[in-house]
Parts: C-alpha cells; sequence; structure tokens
C-alpha cells in the first residue's frame, strides 16, 4: 500500500512519515500543494494525507484539482481543531475524512486504514449533466457560461436532480430530500418548484432537459433537447 503525506511542516511530515512505514506503507512525502497535485497525478496512491494549510495552493485547491483530474483515491485532511470552514470546505471538495490537530497517530493509522478498505470512490467536487453544472461549495450553478441566480430552494432541488442524472424521482422523495418528513404546506410545493428551476435552467436557453414522466415524476436526463425538437 502507497500513501502520499502533503505536508509543510518537517517534524510533523517525517513523524507521519515513520509512522506510516512502520505500518508497513510505502511513503512519499511532498510539502507544497503545487507538488501534491503533480506526485497525485503521476504516480497511484492508495490514500492521502493533505493538510489544508499549505504555501500557495491550499489543501482545499489540492483536493479539488485531484477530484477535477479524476483522481479518486481516498484523502484524508488534516485541519486545525477550530477551523470548521476549512473541513466543510473540503469535504465539498472531495475530502474523504478529516482529522484535527493535535490527534493521535492511532486514530491516523485506523481513519486511513478504513479508507483503504472502502477503496476510491468517485467524489466529484462539481455536478453536472451535459453543461449544466453545480458547485456545492461555493453554492454556485450554471448553463454554461452563464451562471444561474437560484433560491436556496432551487438549488437543493437542482443539486438533488443532478445527483440522480437520468433516474425518475418520484415527488415524495423530492419533497422528503428538500424539504423535510414534516412539511405541511401546499401539496403541489413540488410541483411549482419544478416549474420555477425549469424557468430558470431550460427556458432561458431554449431547452428541455427537466422533464415530467408522466404519473412517476421527474428526471433531469443527461443530455437537453432542443424545444420543439421532440
Amino acid at each position: 500500500m502507497r500513501v502520499l503525506i502533503v505536508e509543510d511542516e518537517l517534524r510533523m511530515a517525517a513523524l507521519l512519515k515513520r509512522g506510516l512505514e512502520e505500518d508497513g506503507y510505502a511513503v512519499d512525502v511532498v510539502g507544497t500543494g503545487t507538488d501534491a497535485v503533480w506526485q497525485a497525478n503521476e504516480f497511484s496512491y492508495d490514500a492521502v494525507v493533505l493538510d489544508v494549510m499549505l504555501p500557495g495552493l491550499d489543501g482545499v485547491g489540492v483536493c479539488r484539482r485531484l477530484r477535477e483530474a479524476g483522481r479518486w483515491m481516498p484523502v484524508l485532511m488534516l485541519t486545525a481543531r477550530d477551523a470548521v470552514e476549512d473541513r466543510v470546505r473540503g469535504l465539498d471538495a472531495g475530502a474523504d475524512d478529516y482529522l484535527t490537530k493535535p490527534f493521535s497517530f492511532a486514530e491516523l493509522s485506523a481513519r486511513i486504514r478504513a479508507l483503504i478498505r472502502r477503496g476510491a470512490v468517485e467524489r466529484p467536487s462539481e455536478l453536472h449533466a451535459a453543461d449544466l453544472r453545480l458547485d456545492p461549495a461555493t453554492r454556485q450553478a450554471w448553463r454554461g457560461q452563464v451562471e444561474l441566480e437560484l433560491s436556496t430552494k432551487e438549488f437543493a432541488l437542482l443539486e438533488l436532480f443532478l445527483r440522480h442524472r437520468g433516474q425518475v424521482l418520484t415527488r415524495t422523495r423530492i419533497l422528503e430530500h428538500v424539504w423535510d418528513f414534516a412539511y405541511d404546506g401546499v401539496s403541489n410545493v413540488v410541483d411549482q418548484y419544478v416549474l420555477y428551476l425549469r424557468r430558470k435552467i431550460d427556458r432561458p436557453f431554449g431547452l428541455e432537459q427537466l422533464e415530467t414522466v408522466r404519473g412517476a415524476g421527474y428526471r433531469l436526463r443527461a443530455e437537453p433537447a432542443t424545444v420543439g425538437s421532440r
């Protein structure tokens, strides 16, 4: 098993390298984000231990670039104890787990073993269907190069469709995921919001991608159709 450590503090990097080698791993160490991206793209790793605070390109940026390049090895991110925002950004960028400093090496080793058992799981930092894109971390969405102005519920609805593109989602499933089990509002709220979403992601562009499946629910097609072409 081969592990990449991305850590700019020499003492910490040396301690992690020695401990993991004693656990039987082959270990490579780099100290900058740029070197980490190059190393992880050039060589195959079973896991990456990635510090958030790096000179230049930080750990979140490293993780995002690896996922954008289709590199899905498990990433364990190291963060400061009070850096909640960094942990959120890291997980949204595609990290699999995080550990706050200071930590015990035994826990780090156990988490790495768990991640390696899980294996490489595709965790894209950006969701897309054709030229329709959504970034959960920045809360932005685009049709081509045009940024979409979405309300909180519209964004959540689009994210749900993109995570299940090509699948038919029932109104009940949409209601449970975008609202909650206890929602007691108007009965046609799902239909209303699907209409609102179509007005922003399809109609201005002369496209039909979010479709109604009669008697079943709604589906976001992988590829849009031009209005009138079907």
